[in-house]
């Protein structure tokens, strides 16, 4: 048992040492920042004054509902929140973030939250005039000749209906299973699945024409994906929103065995959209992928909002057969994402933060950056990664108030050698994770519940080997992990590993309680801070430090 606070500090053995606060740093120095600092206002986005930081993400509005998240009061200890829409009570919560639904199209609202403590005080947001979208013109995708038999393919149909849509316009599937091929979105509009829908993947890759778009970080022929965005030729799509209670299945156990049979081009997607300013995914439940889920590409402003994405288990809880690599929500060189109230049981990463590979992402040179996210539940996989694609860079990410159950770990941040730039300023706070599964031990891809690894992919990794540092050579830094409870079987509580060349720098814990089957490992690590921590390991191998200093 390892417990640490700002009195005693216990390194390399379970002896007590010098009182600090720091890894040879004295307890009062200053330190590097740690956590998401956006360098700018987001484009798009409706945000209150006062300590709420009460705001519409962006995109997050339609004809019949807003959404907005706020940040918790530094100075009141929160109890629950109320939220006001024009001066009633419209919903209690214990998080921080809330959906207005059956709103009238076309009327502004003035919406408020309030934050009380168990003692009855409360704390008043500033007040944010909201407007709801106009009434949209809707095309019926039954109207141009879509049947919902789960037997007729309806490519042509939809994509139809979708031609047709005019700016600012809809376009429905009512209930019914509709199998399709690869659609294409356009700019102001929207795709709503009713309750009841489901727009089914056929499994015919000759139904998913080949174009070039990024897959695991680099330019490559891949198949389209069952729903996306034409290439942009330079330009951008604006306004893209997928709504509603209907499902978007991928079918992707099968047409995954037969991409790979047919060997034309990459495994395509479910959802890919690229090139877009202003997305907003609101409701809709995703399902089985050939590869990747939900993957946005060099897109801004986007807002995730009570999704739940499935790439792992179908509705009975089976297994999908053939699965592999089925991240759930894969941001990639996106800025300003609101992720939220949303459930992934994934196959591989739940999220995974990217921003391109190697010398290709550097080159591109687009990070992903100001990304929230919060409130949501992770069901297996492996929790919310930044890379391991990440050479173009990976900044200001925060990640709180998350529960992840019989998922193999809370954090993952994997920058290997050859991939360069920096993954910096990203918090994970208010978090919980129970592993009790015996699927996955620690290992090459895998390390722990909160995990930081610069050797990822390496089986056996020699703490003591540097290279020469080059403009592949990653940099971690002003990692926090804050307000943390987890129990693991699957590996180490805590695992840190930094390159001898490029060691982590400003990697701060406080208030974390871990239990694993291994306790506290970190190699190359300048400026770690442990503030209130405990790490228990089931093995009795408390900790192994490497390298650990200022």
């Amino acid at each position: 048992m390892l417990t640490v606070d700002k009195r005693t500090m216990l390194l390399g053995s379970l002896a007590s040492v010098a009182s600090l606060g720091a890894v040879g740093k004295a307890a009062g120095a200053p330190q590097t920042p740690a956590g998401p600092m956006p360098a700018a206002p987001l484009p798009g986005l409706a945000r209150g004054s006062g300590p709420f930081n009460l705001m519409c993400p962006p995109a997050a509005r339609t004809s019949d509902s807003i959404a907005i998240v706020w940040d918790e009061p530094t100075d009141l200890e929160v109890e629950g929140y109320d939220v006001y829409l024009d001066g009633k009570l419209a919903g209690t919560t214990r998080h921080r973030d809330h959906t207005f639904q059956h709103l009238r199209p076309a009327r502004t609202y003035e919406i408020a939250v309030r934050a009380r403590d168990a003692s009855g005080s409360v704390l008043q947001s500033a007040t944010l005039r909201l407007a709801t979208k106009a009434q949209p013109k809707a095309n019926d995708i039954r109207t141009f000749g879509a049947v919902g038999d789960d037997r007729t393919l309806n490519t042509v149909a939809i994509q139809k209906a979708i031609d047709a849509c005019p700016p600012g316009g809809l376009v429905r599937i009512p209930a019914g299973i509709f199998v399709s091929g690869a659609l294409f979105l356009k700019s102001d509009m929207t795709l709503h699945l009713d309750a009841g829908a489901v727009l089914l993947g056929s499994t015919d890759p000759k139904d998913y024409p080949v174009m070039t778009y990024r897959s695991e970080g680099k330019e490559k022929l891949c198949y389209s994906s069952l729903i996306g965005t034409r290439d942009a030729k330079g330009g951008r799509w604006r306004d893209i929103a997928i709504t509603g209670a209907g499902t978007i299945n991928g079918n992707g156990s099968i047409l995954r065995q037969n991409e790979l049979a047919e060997k034309a081009a990459e495994r395509g997607r479910v959802i890919c959209i690229r090139d877009t300013d202003g997305l907003y995914l609101q409701g809709i439940t995703v399902r089985q992928s050939p590869f990747w889920c939900v993957h946005p590409i060099y897109c801004n402003g986007v807002t995730v909002n009570g999704v739940s994405i499935h790439t792992k288990y179908d509705e009975a809880g089976t297994p999908y057969p053939h699965m592999v690599n089925g991240d759930g929500l894969d941001p990639d060189s996106c800025r300003d994402v609101f992720i939220f109230d949303c459930d992934i049981s994934s196959q591989d990463d739940g999220i995974a933060i990217k921003s391109g590979r190697d010398a290709e992402g550097r080159a591109v040179g687009i990070p992903s950056e100001n990304v929230r996210i919060s409130h949501c539940r992770f069901h297996s996989g492996f929790g919310v990664a930044m890379g391991s694609e990440m050479a173009g860079g990976v900044r200001n990410v925060l990640v709180e108030d998350c529960v992840f159950e019989n998922t193999f770990s809370i954090a993952s941040v994997k920058a290997p050698r050859g991939r360069g730039n920096h993954i910096e300023n990203v918090t994970y706070r208010d978090c919980t994770l129970k592993y009790e599964s015996d699927e996955h031990r620690d290992g090459t891809w895998f390390r722990g519940a909160l995990y930081v690894d610069q050797f990822y992919g390496t089986p056996v990794p020699d703490p003591h080997a540097a290279k020469p540092k080059d403009e592949g050579t990653a940099l971690i830094r002003n990692i926090l992990f804050k307000n943390i409870t987890l129990e693991t079987v699957g590996g180490n509580a805590i695992y840190l590993a930094g390159l001898p060349e490029s060691p982590l720098q400003d990697i701060r814990f406080e208030n974390v309680t871990a239990r694993g089957a291994h306790g506290f490992v970190a190699y190359n690590v300048r400026g770690l801070t442990l503030d209130t921590v405990s790490v228990e390991a089931r093995d009795g191998k408390g900790m192994n430090f490497v390298n650990v200093g200022s």
